[in-house]
């Protein structure tokens, strides 16, 4: 299995960054351990909807959405069809990730 890169774009204007993501590794940890601020109230648990991120690639090696993570969604500030929760992109393919990490001023349920 090839190596997965996760492109983290940013609503507020920050640079691109693009990290290494192993197997079984979220979005919200590839952030987490590169000190790029995503919210993440419930500890990463689909408890809440702080670290609401858009897929723009990759969608397709990502596990499929869950009931309870698009009840979650559905509380997110300016949810789309291409939304997720970074505790829930896992990465488990091959395909590499484009994420859009809205801006992080406001606290999320």
């Amino acid at each position: 299995m090839k190596a997965v890169n996760i492109t983290f774009k940013f609503q507020d204007g920050q640079p691109d960054q693009t990290h290494v993501a192993a197997q079984g590794e979220s979005v919200l940890d590839v952030a987490l351990n590169n000190n790029i601020q995503l919210q993440h109230n419930c500890g990463g648990v689909c408890g809440c909807s702080t670290c609401h991120v858009y897929i723009l690639q990759g969608e397709d090696d990502l596990p499929e959405i869950s009931d309870k993570e698009e009840d979650f969604i559905d509380r997110a500030v300016n949810p789309r069809i291409n939304s997720r929760l970074g505790c829930q992109c896992v990465v488990q393919g091959n395909q590499d990730v484009v994420v859009l990490i809205p801006a992080q001023e406001f606290l999320g349920h």
